[in-house]
């Protein structure tokens, strides 16, 4: 487990779960909603959109490079692409995870 989002008196909810719905910040995929799957290691996890509903296939990722939002799904960790499908049915997601998020632009 990672460190929390907020610690002054926001929400407090881990960052870095099984199951917690991200948006993608860099790379050909950005603005696009995943899943984390599994966690490797303090540095990477390994998300899936799945790819024929988001575009997102299942890859190893830096968590600098994805922000958690606050949906998370039920899933067990290391989950396949069809479990994460019924995971998002169940849970009404499905519909959502599938819209873009226009990425901010970085700063110069």
């Amino acid at each position: 487990m990672v460190s929390l989002c907020s610690s002054k008196g926001g929400f407090n909810i881990p960052a870095i779960e099984v199951g917690r719905i991200c948006v993608k910040l860099s790379g050909r995929e950005a603005g696009r909603k995943c899943v984390i799957v599994d966690i490797i290691d303090k540095s990477f996890v390994l998300i899936t959109g799945p790819k024929n509903m988001t575009g997102i296939k299942r890859r190893r990722a830096n968590i600098n490079h994805i922000e958690p939002l606050q949906d998370k799904v039920k899933i067990k960790r290391g989950a396949s692409d069809e479990e994460v499908i019924e995971a998002l049915k169940s849970s009404g997601k499905l519909e959502e995870i599938t819209q873009m998020v226009k990425p901010a632009l970085a700063s110069v």
